[in-house]
């Protein structure tokens, strides 16, 4: 499921530009997810407990969904070396074990002084929109992107 690694620098970037990500969600994303957080809520781990949840069955985790977006962030859109600022998030629905999450990135403005972007976050399961938000970065320049292992070497 990682996503090819891409380097874009601040002056790369353009409003309207997105990248997205899919992601089917297995039980072993869940319980991973779990043991790392420590977040061992029954009505992600117990069939049997979330049975009788209004959900009627096991659900990933609100910030597990989340956590795609980062992905999309740190390796595509704007991708390494990005520093995430900060998060909003809208927890619209819920994302069910096998659910496929298609997570939605959109440069929505650029800060060229302070060489910062907001990006329009968007989950969806289908057409529902399952969880939205909005993510601030600071993305390094050019000047400082040439010099990352994975700048492309200039042309010769």
């Amino acid at each position: 499921m990682f996503p090819e690694l891409r380097l874009l620098c601040f002056e790369d970037l353009a409003t309207g530009m997105t990248e997205t990500l899919t992601k089917t969600i297995a039980s072993s994303d869940v319980v991973g997810f779990a043991e790392v957080t420590g977040d061992r809520n029954p009505i992600h781990l117990s069939e049997h407990f979330a049975a009788r949840t209004p959900f009627g069955t096991r659900i990933a985790h609100g910030l597990y969904t989340a956590s795609l977006i980062s992905a999309v962030l740190g390796t595509r859109l704007p991708g390494p070396g990005a520093v995430y600022i900060s998060q909003t998030l809208n927890f619209r629905a819920p994302v069910k074990i096998g659910d496929t999450v298609e997570v939605k990135v959109e440069v929505a403005e650029l800060i060229p002084e302070r060489r910062r972007a907001r990006l329009a976050c968007t989950c969806r399961v289908g057409e529902e929109v399952v969880l939205d938000g909005e993510a601030w970065v600071k993305v390094p320049p050019r000047s400082e992107t040439e010099r990352s292992p994975l700048a492309r070497p200039a042309a010769g």
